[in-house]
Formats: C-alpha cells, structure tokens, sequence
C-alpha cells in the first residue's frame, strides 16, 4: 500500500477554516492600542486606535475558488515515510479525482461568496468598490473618527466612544454586520459591578491552526499566528499581526482581573496593562465594582 499525503496541508487547514469563519468571525485586530476608562459617576470613554482586519475584504476569501490549478499530492513509502516521486498511474488518479471534485469545488466556492456578502452589510467582497464602501459604511457611524484602507482588508482605524454606563456596551459594531466577535464588551450587572472582557484581543495555540482559528475564540485573533506559519516558512503578510495594549483605567474597585503584574497606581485611580501578541492565549477581563 503506497501512502499519499498532500503538500497543501496549509492551505487545505486555512481553507476549512475560512469555511468555519464564515459563519461571522471574520474581523480581527492587527496592531493596535486601545483603552477604556471607568469612573464612579458611571461614565466610561473607550477608544481603539490602529488596525482591523476584515477578512471578506483579502485574498484569503478568495483563496480556496483561485486554487483552480492541478498540483500533484506527494507520496511516500509505505514503509520508510520518505518521500518519493509518484507513479504516472498515482498521479493519473489524483487528476481523476481532482477532476470529478471540481463541481463541488466551485459550488462550495459560490456558496461561500454568497455568505460572505450576506455577512458583509451587503457589500460584495468581489466589487473592487468593496473597499471604498466599507470605508463609507465606517465613517458615516459615530465613533470612527479614522477609517483609512490599506489594503488587502486591512484598516488603520480610530474610534471613540463616550457616555453613561446605562446599558452594555460592545466593540466594534458594524451595521449591517452580525455582531458575533466582539473585540471588548462591557457588562452591566446589578450592583454597580461592570464586567469588561476583551475575546478579541486573544490568540489560540499556533501550534494547530484550525484550533486557534476556531477553537474557543470569539475572533480572528488565533489567524494571525499563521503570519509566521507558511508553508516555505516565509511570513505570510495577508494577515496583521495581533500586536498591541489594553488598558483600563478606573477609580472605582478593582475586584478581579487577569493582568500578568495586577494594578498600577495611576492620577484617576488603578490602571490595569495587557500587552497582546499572538502569544497571548487568555482574553483579557476584569470585574470592577463603581460604588462611589
């Protein structure tokens, strides 16, 4: 028995990802610095200042209907596992099977188009006005007060918001986008006590690129350690970087948080500093109580 193995592990593993993804985590930060500040009067100002990255908007969602050129799997000796040039009669049925796979290859292509754009506010990723109406779609919401493409669904960005604590509170939110991977949400419990969690700016284990980009993540976070992942070892630039800071600023009681060195004294209060990268494998959450 001859044992074929394929050469695309990478892209097949990103592929069927992308596939997963569309279900609506598809925005992730690259590098960026955010804060927020809550204070006793139940006010908070939150602002994020760097990247986004919109997957819909890459040539990874294009990745998999591109692929439409034969490449031969490798084989291997069944038994020494080294690898060998394949047999005229190996690669006469790979291309058969390849062949017949076609049509579903296409349909699932078309298919994932169509969810993209459903989950894209109704933008067309393949309009090459795509871009240009995101960029309308941001600016014309409160809060984005930069929205600049960089390319390749890349977007250096700054947002602002401020107000009563009187309801919870999520970043980003899009219109017209299912708001299903929340960078930050604040949460309201009674009491006085505000739960901020920050799903996004978390990265999974790189060591298996479908568990970090859906295993128990809210975001794309997890997608940005294939920067340094592909297959010739080079970085793979389609994808930012997750880089950056967190912080809270408070001069309410800081009753819980998963900070490596805790609070800081700071002139409103308490600070608390998480430095993200595509090391960090815990989302960032506090429990702060704003009893005046």
């Amino acid at each position: 028995m001859t044992i074929v193995t394929s050469t695309r592990t990478y892209a097949t593993a990103l592929i069927a990802g992308l596939s997963l993804l569309l279900t609506g985590c598809f925005i992730t930060p690259g590098k960026f610095n955010s804060e927020l500040v809550l204070t006793q009067d139940n006010q908070f100002t939150f602002t994020y200042d760097g990247e986004i990255f919109f997957l819909g908007l890459s040539s990874l969602a294009e990745m998999g209907a591109s692929s439409e050129k034969f490449e031969p799997d490798e084989c291997y000796d069944e038994n020494t596992f080294e690898g060998r040039d394949c047999t005229e009669t190996e690669l006469a049925e790979q291309r058969e099977v390849w062949e017949l796979n076609a049509p579903v290859r296409a349909a699932k292509a078309q298919e994932q188009a169509k969810q993209m754009g459903a989950i894209m506010g109704g933008i067309d990723p393949s309009d090459p006005q795509a871009s240009a109406e995101l960029v309308e779609l941001l600016s014309r919401q409160r809060g984005w007060e930069r929205v600049i493409d960089k390319g390749n669904g890349v977007f250096d960005v700054r947002y602002s918001a401020s107000g009563d604590l009187s309801h919870d509170f999520m970043f980003p939110l899009v219109e017209g986008f299912p708001s299903t991977n929340p960078f930050v949400q604040i949460i309201l419990r009674e009491g006085n006590l505000v739960r901020v969690n920050a799903p996004g700016f978390a990265a999974q284990d790189g060591a298996n690129p479908i568990f970090g980009m859906v295993g128990g993540m809210a975001g794309l976070g997890g997608m940005s350690s294939l920067a340094s992942q592909s297959p010739d070892g080079e970085e793979n630039s389609n994808i930012p970087v997750l880089e950056g800071t967190f912080t809270i600023v408070t001069d309410g009681q800081i009753k819980a948080n998963n900070t490596d060195e805790g609070s800081r004294a700071d002139a409103s209060g308490e600070r608390l500093v998480w430095e993200i990268s595509p090391r960090t494998k815990t989302a960032p959450t506090a429990l702060i109580d704003l009893t005046s």
